[in-house]
Formats: C-alpha cells, structure tokens, sequence
C-alpha cells in the first residue's frame, strides 16, 4: 500500500470535521469505515491499540484517535492537521448557531430540523455499537468486562475512570493467575493475514518512537508558551482580565478531567459554570446540550457552547461571546495534543507487549459498555423526551425513524451524510405538516 500523500489526508480530515456526527461512537466508525476498511491506510490492530489508548486519556477520544492517526501518517504537522480540522468546523457552526440563538431565540423551523436529526443519530450510534462490539469483544472475558462496564456505569453510577482503572486491574490480574481467559479465538496466522495490504500495520515503525526526555520537555515547553499567549494577551488588552482568567483557567482544568467525554464532564461544568459563576441558566446548558448533539465534532464542544454563553451575558456583545467560545475550545483542546505528540511514540512501543495489549483491549471492552449506556441515554432522551419511561410518553415517530434509519444505512448501505441530509428535511415536513 503507497503511502497517501499529505494532501490526501487532508481532504480526508477537513471532510471528517464536518461529517463527524453521532458523537465519539459514530465518529469512530467514520473513521475505521474510510481508513481501515476503504482506504487501508491503517490495519485493524493498529486502528484498535491506538483507540485503547485514547480511551484511557481524558479528553474526547475521537479527536484524539484522529490526532493519533494524523500523526502516524504524516508526523507532527499530520497530527495537529487532523486533530485541528476534527474541531474547526463544529466551532465555526457553533459560532453561528450560538450568534442565531441568543439574537433570534428559539426558531421553530432550525429545531424542527435539529429533532429530524436525533433519531438518525441514535440509529448511527446503535450500528457503530454493533460494529465495535464485534471488533473489540473476542472472548467470554472481554464479554464479561463490557456487561460489568455496563453494569456498573448504568445501575451503580460508577464514575468511568474507576471504570477504566477497573477493567486495567481485572486485565492485570486475569494476565498474572488466569491467562487462559484472555485468550481469544483468533489465530496467529489470521492476525498476520490481517496486517497484509495495509500502509500502517503492526510492523510499521511511526515518527519518533520511544521515550526521549529533551523531546518530551521541548513539546511541554511548547504547549506551556501556547497556553500562556492568549492569556498575556487578554490581559494587556482586556477591560475585565479577570472574567478571562477564570474561563481559561476553568476550562483547563476541565479538560484534565473530562475522562469518558462529555457527558461525564457535563455535571461538573454545568454545576460551576451555572451556580458558581452564573455564566449562563440551566435552561440555557441544556439548550447548549441540545446544540452540541446535533452538530459535527466532538460532543464535549458543548463547552465552548458554555463560554460563549459566558462571554455573551458577561459583557452583552456577539464579538466578545465568540471569542470566549474561540478562548474556550483552545484551552479545551490544547491538551488533547500533549498526550498524543507525548504518549503516541511512548505507546507505541508497547504494541508487542502483550501485557499491555492485552489489558488495553479490555478498556475496549468496557468502553463498549459505558457506549451502550450512552445509547440508550440518548435513545431515552429521543423516545421520551427526557421524560420518564412510560409507555404512553413514547414518541412513536422517532421510533419509526430510528428503524427506517437502522435499515437505510445497515440493509441499503444508504451514505451516512445523504442519510442525516434527509433527517433533517424530515424533521422540517413533520414541522410544516403540524403546523
């Protein structure tokens, strides 16, 4: 397999940015679907060693699956390429659709839009579940790992870090007394067939791999001198210096905790950013939480939905709210690319480890589960409106949606972007014709 040019990738990444709808699930499926099974720029082992790294990083893994990718394909400028275009156009739409909101309100016909989305999402979500399920669960252990993720995330309210460092303890555990059970199915001679014909594959030796301490300490220094220019800027040029420190020292510090993605980190930003620094109402987060749904990119972009809101009530100007949107997705996202510039080369030796390929599957495993649990999270807010789940609350036309969307794109192969194209012109008729 040539390697494809950096054009190539590319057109791929800014394409993603703006197709990357279905959240972490339906975004990881886009990718393995064009990189692994269309284009074979990635084999499937390595596809999944570099998700099982992402998984365990906090952040939005998605991005930085596809800032890992970038960066074994092109190096450095690959990585920042892929990673940047994963974010760009949703903070772009985020800042018109923002702008729209507070000026125009609630527009009926854009939301009737938006509902014509959410049950195409959802099917999005279910088949990206299947999809993974398959790849990632290899054996009765696996199994049991993501049913107790499941388990203990939906029932228990087990917060997903004690999650992952569960599924790591089980792993180590299981590889040191009981071996035997993480053994799959799988053979040798098919996991060798399966690196055939692929540009990057268990073989392939990235850019810079391994550990090296000047590298590691230049790429701090960087990413310490990048955090530190908008904020001396701010301050030189700002009227309230401390309305910007707040926001970019909050969204730092959140993006060191968003550890299972945005809904994980949801409370927690809401419950600061609403009852400690009245940057906006509860109603407003859940609109944002609405916004953030139903847009291309990374769902916990309904953080920078949360800064512009800020950046709007605090100083009741459309220019001053983007730039606390722009402020906010900076410093939400600039650490996504220290752990993958810093932990990709480190991780990447570890592929022949089977220790840790072994364990690192089994956080595949559980994330499996916490997935299911964000379906049906989802499913439950579509089909019952957020309500509780009581037959008579169904909402019968979403349900059809989602089996008419299930059906288009797994039996009809339908194109996943034509498909969301004609959710939301369904969602707009249903809004005409009940009018």
């Amino acid at each position: 397999m040539p390697r494809p040019s950096f054009k190539q990738a590319l057109y791929f990444w800014m394409k993603l940015g703006f197709i990357s709808f279905g959240g972490p699930a339906g975004q990881i499926a886009i990718m393995h679907e064009y990189l692994v099974s269309k284009e074979k720029w990635i084999s499937e082992s390595k596809f999944m060693h570099a998700l099982n790294y992402c998984m365990v990083l906090p952040g939005p893994e998605a991005q930085q699956l596809a800032t890992y990718i970038g960066w074994m394909l092109h190096g450095t400028r690959g990585g920042l390429a892929a990673g940047i275009l994963f974010v760009l156009p949703s903070m772009f739409i985020l800042i018109g659709l923002g702008s729209v909101y507070v000026t125009y309100g609630n527009i009926p016909w854009i939301y009737a839009m938006f509902d014509g989305l959410k049950p195409s999402v959802i099917a999005i979500v279910i088949l990206a579940l299947i999809k993974i399920g398959k790849k990632s669960l290899a054996g009765p252990f696996s199994y049991f790992i993501a049913l107790a993720a499941f388990i203990g995330i939906f029932f228990l309210n087990i917060p997903f870090p004690a999650i992952i460092l569960g599924a790591i303890f089980l792993g180590l555990v299981a590889y040191k007394w009981f071996p035997k059970v993480l053994q799959s199915k799988k053979t040798d001679e098919l996991e060798a067939s399966d690196e055939e014909g692929y540009f990057i594959n268990k073989h392939s030796t990235p850019p810079q791999m391994g550990f090296k301490f000047s590298r590691v300490l230049r790429q701090v220094f960087i990413a310490c001198i990048l955090w530190a220019i908008p904020l001396v800027t701010l301050y030189l040029f700002s009227e309230d210096f401390l309305f910007w420190k707040e926001l970019s020292l909050f969204f730092t510090k959140a993006a060191f905790v968003t550890f299972g993605g945005a809904y994980a980190v949801l409370p927690y930003v809401a419950q600061v950013s609403v009852e400690k620094f009245h940057w906006l109402s509860e109603l407003q987060m859940i609109d944002g939480l609405a916004l953030g749904e139903t847009t291309p990119g990374p769902l916990v972009m309904v953080l920078a939905f949360v800064g512009f809101m800020a950046g709007f009530n605090h100083f009741s100007s459309l220019f001053l709210g983007t730039l606390a949107l722009v402020v906010t997705t900076f410093y939400t996202f600039l650490p996504c690319f220290l752990f993958i510039l810093i932990g990709g080369p480190i991780i990447e030796r570890s592929q022949e480890n089977n220790r840790i390929k072994l364990v690192l599957s089994l956080v595949t495993a559980a994330v499996v589960g916490v997935i299911l649990n964000l379906t049906l999270y989802l499913g439950k807010a579509v089909l019952f409106s957020g309500s509780q789940l009581n037959i008579g609350a169904l909402d019968i036309m979403n349900l059809i949606w989602i089996i008419i969307s299930i059906i288009a794109l797994y039996r009809f192969k339908v194109n996943m972007i034509l498909w969301i194209g004609i959710s939301a012109l369904f969602g707009l008729l249903v809004h005409l014709f009940s009018i």
